[in-house]
């Protein structure tokens, strides 16, 4: 990667739906090798997708809740398990192994509370292989970014 490839992908986190003219312009590069580079970071898998960014609330799931889970055993066969069974919950936004006392971070999200308590006690509490489940609720988002840093 270059830093044509860069300027590229920033250009793309902030706007993909930018057309490839706007696009050429602003980053300096005709609009058919700009096409090439887009289609290589593709295919490297750079660029993972494209999609909309939407307001959670105003679709009617305002809660967004943290999770953390100890699972009872570590073991590869556990840990991959335990994931396919999350991607069933359409609830889990994002979940991450982690290090330290607690193995899993979840973020969740809810219509309300009693949606999020039937997603608990129908979903999450009956998944093998969990010792302990701890729950914090996002009070508001202070630092939401879509665009990473450059390197």
């Amino acid at each position: 990667m270059d830093s044509i490839d860069r300027r590229i992908i920033t250009a793309l986190q902030r706007d993909g739906r930018a057309r490839l003219a706007d696009l050429s312009a602003e980053v300096g590069l005709s609009p058919t090798p700009l096409a090439r580079r887009i289609a290589r970071l593709e295919a490297t898998g750079v660029i993972t997708g494209y999609g909309a960014r939407v307001d959670q609330e105003k679709l009617g799931l305002p809660l967004s809740i943290f999770i953390f889970v100890e699972l009872e055993q570590h073991s590869r066969d556990a840990i991959r398990a335990f994931e396919d069974r999350l991607r069933r919950f359409d609830e889990v936004m994002e979940c991450y192994l982690m290090t330290g006392t607690r193995d899993v971070l979840l973020r969740v999200v809810a219509a309300d509370l009693a949606a999020f308590d039937r997603f608990l006690e129908e979903g999450l509490m009956q998944t093998p292989g969990i010792r302990a489940l701890r729950s914090s609720f996002a009070l508001r988002t202070m630092i939401r970014r879509d665009v990473l840093p450059e390197v």
